[in-house]
């Protein structure tokens, strides 16, 4: 049997973690604000004077308008990728399920370059968050009903669909880059790669309740989801309704993702690496495999839009290209290493 690690202790760990990752992002960037100065302007917004504010003329700027909603965004997108994951991994029965894999990002991705390219204003700056954000949902559950037969839906049906549906969608937004006019094909492709640059307060006031709520709401579906990984025939016995726990669950795992890549584009790997690695480290117990995931992504997001903004001098690389290109060979490794041990993922 595998040693694993007390879900307490790597809690703390992933908090401890995140609070420093939330302190360096603070304090680095093209403008470098000592992190006693950073100290000093969150307490004098709390109205105490205790440390100096920032001697730059623009530090608090830089901090309160830049910094501070960024890795807010990145807190909770983060948190909401990952958790989305563990979701889908808990339905599916499968390491290798991801938010993906049911068409919510395609969805998106489809909406959010329509409005782009046919220039809709009719919300302002919310016009494309807010298509990206319904065209993911919507999808997901068109993923799920589809998938349905005579009141049931199978797994592999589920993923066979979700293949479907994501290679229509993928034609679609091929179709429109390739007719789209240069400047809205360019904004196509940077959404499509993930972005936290230019992160507002406004943003990330729409998105946090979104998030915490489904979040929050995941954890009633914990015991169900355990339940469930005993397979389908064992967890109908048990008093699990299994259907309407897909449903609950993809709805969840719609409202989590669409709200996440309406505002910073599509992240990979996030939904697929972190729930996999805490579960070889924690077990498959649902009720703290999903809180880890919360701080787990937080922190993976935080240091990964950190690295992105400070790796070239100047440059803001998108971070779903950062992630994708460290995630993928660290998840074959995770895939490699959990083979040889036990040849399972448990």
């Amino acid at each position: 049997m595998k040693k694993r690690i007390p879900p307490a202790f790597l809690a703390l760990l992933l908090i401890v973690g995140l609070c420093c990752a939330v302190g360096i992002s603070a304090v680095y960037g093209q403008l470098i604000i000592p992190a006693r100065e950073v100290a000093g302007s969150i307490l004098h917004t709390l109205g105490i004077h205790w440390l100096p504010e920032p001697s730059h003329p623009f530090g608090n700027e830089a901090l309160w308008n830049v910094r501070f909603p960024r890795i807010a965004m990145a807190v909770i997108v983060g948190a909401a990728l990952a958790v989305a994951g563990a979701i889908m991994q808990g339905i599916f029965g499968n390491p290798l399920a991801e938010p993906g894999t049911v068409g919510v990002s395609s969805g998106a991705a489809v909406g959010a370059s329509s409005s782009i390219v046919f220039g809709w204003n009719f919300l302002g700056a919310m016009t494309t968050p807010t298509i990206a954000f319904i065209c993911g949902f919507v999808t997901t559950m068109g993923v799920y009903f589809l998938a349905r037969h005579h009141g049931r839906t199978e797994v592999i049906t589920l993923i066979l669909t979700g293949v479907a549906v994501n290679a229509i969608a993928g034609a679609i937004i091929s179709f429109i880059v390739f007719h789209a006019p240069t400047h809205a094909r360019e904004q196509i492709v940077f959404w499509q790669m993930g972005s936290l640059n230019g992160s507002l307060w406004e943003q990330v006031a729409i998105i946090a309740p979104l998030g915490i709520v489904a979040i929050c709401a995941s954890f009633f579906l914990a015991r169900q989801l355990d339940l469930l990984s005993l397979g389908e025939k064992a967890a109908r016995h048990l008093g699990v309704n299994v259907e309407m726990l897909r449903l609950s669950a993809m709805g969840l795992v719609a409202l989590l993702v669409s709200a996440a890549v309406a505002f910073v584009g599509i992240i990979a790997f996030v939904g697929l690496v972190v729930p996999h690695l805490l579960r070889l480290l924690v077990g498959p117990s649902h009720r703290y495999l999903l809180a880890l995931c919360a701080l787990g992504g937080a922190f993976l997001l935080v240091v990964a839009d950190f690295a992105s903004r400070t790796l070239i001098t100047f440059a803001d690389l998108p971070i779903g290209m950062l992630t994708s290109l460290v995630g993928g060979p660290f998840f074959f490794y995770l895939l490699r290493r959990s083979r040889t041990r036990s040849g399972g993922w448990a």
